[in-house]
């Protein structure tokens, strides 16, 4: 494990990619048919919502990185 992960929660590794996560977390969230406020403030919003766009995110990055496992072949 990398020990500049130890202790830390909900950071990004890879600060450049910041924006493109938040925006990716959007689209999720629409495709799955989860309603964010307007405000973008998730503080109200249920766990299941919260859960279920954060567990779709990474079965879409997940099968990102397969297919370019794949690819390499």
């Amino acid at each position: 494990m990398n020990e500049n992960l130890v202790g830390r929660t909900n950071q990004t590794v890879i600060p450049e990619a910041k924006k493109g996560l938040e925006q990716f977390k959007y689209e999720v969230a629409n495709e799955i048919g989860v309603q964010v406020p307007p405000t973008g403030y998730w503080g109200n919003m249920t766990s299941k919502e919260c859960g279920s766009v954060g567990g779709y995110m990474v079965k879409k990055m997940v099968e990102a990185y397969e297919r370019g496992l794949a690819g390499r072949q």
